[in-house]
């Protein structure tokens, strides 16, 4: 499954970037594209285990960044 979503609270392009490497490190990510300028994160993981990977992407983004929100 392929989603896209909006960050808030993105305020750096060299965050996006270090954002984008962690989420992409994330156990069952397949792939991840953070657009700095859309505010906008397309991740694709499996259908089954999706849910649970969000959150994980979700942790490792405000490791990165504290303040981001990903929002659905």
């Amino acid at each position: 499954m392929k989603k896209t979503f909006k960050f808030e609270n993105l305020d750096c392009a060299h965050c996006a970037m270090k954002i984008e490497k962690a989420i992409c490190a994330v156990d069952g990510v397949s792939e991840a594209k953070v657009n700095f300028f859309a505010q906008k994160i397309t991740v694709e993981a499996a259908d089954e285990r999706f849910d649970e990977v969000m959150r994980q992407v979700q942790k490792a983004a405000k490791r990165v960044e504290r303040d981001i929100e990903i929002l659905n």
